[in-house]
């Protein structure tokens, strides 16, 4: 079993680490051939091309530029620890015990708009590009099309060996795109995470960004292989609601009570 989740905006390069375990990228080459075409955009084409600010465009810039393929501890850093932002925050990986990594390693999955596919030790340098960026590379319009089946066929690579191939899909719609589900083979299960507002359950961005962090940790911390024991999860006062469910689609909701019991709790 294989859990996909996104990238974050927001990286940490700074806070120092302990971990000196690392691989490499495996797909640097797909990489390398993006860089070229990030590094002819100037700070106002990138700024365009993102739509972020003057600014941020101006360190991406130089990030783009800075850019190289020998990766070392000394000018890059494990994917799972230089991601920040909502679903990191769940995962929390501060508190990872050697085996944790070591069964993330093997079961988690970082669709990248830049590095495709990374595995948590994956060294990576400092860049943005967003999955959903139009930035054009030869005949391709967008990262879609430039990353095709790729990252499809890497998964499926990677799943050969699982009797009952089964991928847990927590990643964003914008990056869960670049999987081609009819190619996949294997069984694809994405939970979804419902809070209650004004006393109606839906999707509510931030709470779903670190519940999907949340899930990934209690499926690395469990060592969890199956996908019938992700019903158990109960973190921050989530519940798996059968009658809400499907084959494909499992819902996890808490009530605004439940939610409120838990950040008490959390402070306690």
């Amino acid at each position: 079993m294989i859990t996909v989740i996104s990238p974050a905006k927001t990286l940490d390069y700074d806070t120092p680490v302990n971990d000196a375990k690392f691989t490499q990228p495996e797909l640097m080459n797909y990489s390398q051939t993006l860089i070229k075409s990030c590094k002819s955009l100037n700070a106002n084409a990138i700024a365009d091309l993102m739509k972020i600010s003057p600014k941020l465009a101006e360190l991406n810039y130089e990030r783009f530029q800075n850019w190289q393929p020998n990766f070392t501890t000394q000018n890059a850093r494990q994917a799972i620890l230089a991601f920040k932002g909502d679903v990191y925050e769940g995962l929390h990986v501060e508190d990872f015990s050697e085996a944790d990594f070591s069964f993330a390693q093997n079961h988690l999955r970082i669709l990248s708009g830049l590095y495709g596919l990374l595995k948590p030790l994956d060294l990576m340098q400092p860049y943005r590009l967003e999955m959903g960026i139009k930035l054009k590379n030869g005949t391709n319009s967008n990262l879609y099309q430039f990353w095709g089946d790729i990252i499809t066929q890497q998964l499926n690579q990677q799943l050969a060996s699982e009797k009952h191939p089964t991928l847990v899909n927590l990643a964003s719609n914008e990056y869960f795109k670049s999987i081609k589900p009819k190619q996949l083979k294997a069984n694809i299960i994405t939970p979804v995470f419902l809070d209650e507002s004004k006393g109606q359950y839906k999707v509510i961005s931030f709470y779903a960004k670190k519940a999907r962090g949340l899930m990934s940790r209690y499926l690395i911390k469990n060592q969890l292989q199956q996908a019938n024991d992700m019903l158990s999860f109960d973190l921050a006062a989530y519940q798996f609601d059968k009658s809400l469910s499907d084959e494909h689609q499992w819902v996890f909701k808490r009530s605004e009570k439940q939610a409120e019991h838990d950040k008490q709790q959390s402070k306690a």
